[in-house]
């Protein structure tokens, strides 16, 4: 009897904790559908988690740290409620770190099918543009914040070092086509034959594709992505660098010179965009800084190449008279070389994930930070660290008015609209650069770069001229001059250098396989004379007079018989084109290495310039770099020997690269996300036409007097520098 009791007892027992279990897990089951109608209605709301801690407390979608990782308040609830990466398992079921758990969808706000969003906002179609404005706007500065965190959870690590050698080909290849202008200037122009009105367009044309290439890719970047974008433009300056070195023309060779640096300007706008992306504040500056090392190191690689190359003009070969293939067009193959390094590099990197998140394309955002968490975590050690971010907040995107084309139209005509329309996006958002509140940046920052690269390529690009100015003035100074002489039945079979010959008389002489290099002859007479395989260099006959003389495979022409008379004589097989021949012009070696040492000078700088950048500032470290630089540059004007000029000069590379550096940090923080790229590449593009001014001024004077371009570049400097300290400090700010 008590047996059959105690069973009763306990059956009922049993029962009312079956009852009781039941009760909980339907109490358990409303509350999730009550939580995720909240968040139906929380996911409209603006973001205000930042404004008070009393707001925060009482937000459902406000993300906290723990132990390093980011959650829903909702995971604190009592019952458990589960988040969508571990979206159903049971209470007991076991999630272990590192176990894959997908992409966690996005809620975008818009209620699924069979489900009622509570507290539904007004329908966008209601709203103003402007409203809708204001809303993106408000969801742009919640990303900016969540992004802050969600790059400090990634860390700092392999990812990032990746990508900063991928970049620093990248930006090394823009310094290298810089200077290539420079070093291939002098050799080009002589080897296709440039009459001196022709000279200096070459680095003129380069300095213009650069312009019209950094705003273009740098707008196309904002609509496109970084990583196609820079792909794109690496890939056209390889390939039209690699071509100019077999061309002939000048012309082509400046065609092909000008689309190869349309290609690399999109280099620079793109990588500091691409890499700010990936780094969270407090590393920002100082990684930036050490990127801009790369683009030290593209003039280096350049002028080594150069010194190494282009002096040994032995390094050559020709296909007749009409191709020539000297050592110039070598060093142009060898500069080619980091832009497809960098081009093969770059495809095994991913988007940059803010430029994904920008456009609204959250899943891809989220799968590369889960790709540069969980690299870094590996490289750290700790591969069983798991990626906990769930949702990433993204912008409104605004609806844009399109033109639809015909589906059935050419497909020429589909190119053409598709061209169109981008160049009219391009142009959208660069207006947008001149809208509050950035308006007033980019006047000051168009304002910093424009001076700041007048000042410097204006001396840099044609400082190899300076010094050659200085060397001819010394050269001339060693001169032999011959007067009345009277030379008769001699063979000239070595090479005359640096001589004039006045008023002289060759009766029956035999000049075969010589060398003329900056030999003058005036008033003199050549009678019954035979020339044979000669070839010259800087040599001229001015009124002179030749009688029964015979040319046989010679350069000797009409240029260079100045108002000559040429009696009872004949010329037979002349050579074509200009030669360049001299094994012995060491001078060229001079020039080279000076620029060597003038890049070289760069690294204290740069050094400097990155461990302090985030101690003392971007701005002071803007404005006193480029008051200092330009204080330099004006003692560059008491310059009276090449040892003093090489002093200066490196100087001046060392203190003006600073001010660079903390340009580039400047402007990469100031413009948001959206605009960046335009912004940057519009900022680019002023310092490419300062560039092309420079070289034009300066050029033109250098021949004629120092003082003006060196007091020009001095004075812009300066100006330039005090603009640049009233641009408002970014250390504190985050990427928005």
């Amino acid at each position: 009897m008590d047996e059959t009791q105690n069973n009763r007892t306990t059956l009922v027992k049993g029962a009312k904790d079956i009852a009781k279990e039941a009760k909980r897990q339907a109490a358990k089951n409303f509350s999730k559908a009550v939580d995720r109608a909240s968040d139906e209605y929380s996911a409209h709301r603006s973001y205000n988690r930042f404004q008070n801690e009393d707001e925060e407390e009482n937000n459902y979608n406000t993300y906290t740290q723990q132990d390093g990782h980011y959650a829903d308040n909702a995971a604190n609830d009592e019952d458990g409620a589960s988040s969508d990466a571990t979206e159903g398992h049971d209470d007991e079921d076991e999630i272990y770190e590192g176990e894959y758990q997908g992409v966690p969808a996005y809620n975008d706000g818009k209620p699924r099918d069979g489900q009622v969003a509570l507290g539904q906002p007004v329908s966008d179609s209601l709203k103003s543009r402007k409203e809708l404005e204001n809303e993106r706007q408000a969801d742009e500065e919640e990303l900016a914040q969540q992004y802050e965190l969600i790059m400090q959870e990634c860390g700092h690590g392999r990812f990032q070092w990746q990508l900063f050698f991928v970049l620093g080909l990248a930006l090394m290849s823009d310094g290298v086509e810089v200077f290539v202008v420079g070093f291939v200037l002098p050799s080009a122009e002589t080897d296709m034959c440039v009459p001196n009105s022709g000279a200096g367009w070459l680095g003129s044309i380069v300095y213009l594709g650069m312009m019209f290439g950094a705003f273009f890719w740098g707008g196309l970047s904002d609509k496109v992505g970084r990583k196609q974008c820079l792909l794109i433009s690496m890939s056209v300056n390889g390939f039209f660098a690699f071509l100019s070195s077999f061309v002939q023309g000048y012309s082509m060779f400046l065609f092909c010179r000008m689309v190869s640096g349309f290609g690399i300007g999109g280099a620079v706008p793109i990588v500091f965009s691409y890499f700010a992306e990936v780094l969270a504040r407090e590393k920002r500056g100082e990684h930036l800084s050490w990127l801009c090392m790369f683009w030290m190191i593209g003039g280096i690689y350049a002028s080594a190449m150069a010194w190494a190359i282009i002096p040994h003009y032995g390094w050559s070969f020709s296909m007749g008279s009409a191709y020539q293939f000297h050592s110039w067009r070598v060093f142009v193959v060898v500069c080619a070389l980091p832009c497809v390094s960098a081009v093969v590099a770059l495809t095994f990197m991913p988007e940059s994930p803010r430029f994904y998140l920008e456009t609204g394309k959250h899943d891809e955002a989220w799968m590369v930070l889960k790709h540069i968490h969980d690299t870094n975590m590996r490289a750290r050690g700790e591969p069983e660290r798991v990626f906990t971010v769930n949702r990433i907040k993204i912008p409104r995107q605004l609806d844009e008015l399109v033109e639809m084309q015909n589906e059935s139209a050419n497909p020429v005509l589909k190119v053409l609209f598709k061209i169109k329309a981008e160049l009219r996006g391009i142009w959208l958002t660069f207006m947008r650069c001149f809208n509050y509140p950035v308006k007033d940046n980019t006047m000051k920052l168009a304002t910093v770069w424009f001076t700041l690269s007048f000042g410097y390529y204006g001396l840099s690009v044609w400082f190899p001229d300076v010094i050659k100015h200085l060397q001819a003035d010394e050269y001339a100074s060693r001169v032999k001059i011959h007067n009345n002489e009277r030379i008769e039945d001699f063979t000239f079979n070595f090479t005359l250098e640096n001589q004039i010959h006045r008023n002289s008389v060759f009766l029956n002489d035999r000049f075969i396989s010589m060398k003329f290099k900056a030999v003058t002859f005036i008033d003199s007479s050549f009678l019954n004379c035979y020339f044979e395989d000669v070839s010259s260099v800087g040599s001229f006959f001015k009124n002179c007079t030749f009688v029964d003389s015979f040319f046989y495979n010679t350069d000797i022409d009409d240029a260079k018989l100045t108002n000559s008379r040429v009696i009872n004589s004949s010329f037979h097989h002349n050579k074509t084109g200009c030669q360049m021949t001299f094994d012995d012009d060491y001078s060229a070696y001079w020039v080279y290495f000076v620029n060597f040492l003038g890049t070289l000078a760069v690294l204290p700088g740069n050094i400097v310039s990155a461990l302090l950048m985030d101690k003392i500032g971007r701005l002071s470290m803007l404005g006193g770099s480029m008051v200092l630089s330009g204080i330099s540059c004006f003692f560059l004007w008491f310059g009276t020997s090449e040892s003093m000029m090489i002093f200066m000069l490196c100087l001046y590379n060392g203190l003006s690269i600073s001010a660079w550096n903390s340009l580039d940090v400047v402007t990469t923080e100031l413009y948001p996300t959206d605009r960046r790229g335009t912004g940057f590449g519009f900022c680019n593009a002023m310092c490419k036409l300062a560039a092309v001014l420079g070289n034009l001024i300066f050029g033109s004077l250098v021949g004629i007097t120092k003082a003006i371009p060196i007091l020009l570049a001095s004075s812009v400097l300066v100006g330039g520098g005090l603009v640049g300290l009233r641009l408002p400090d970014t250390r504190a700010n985050v990427l928005m």
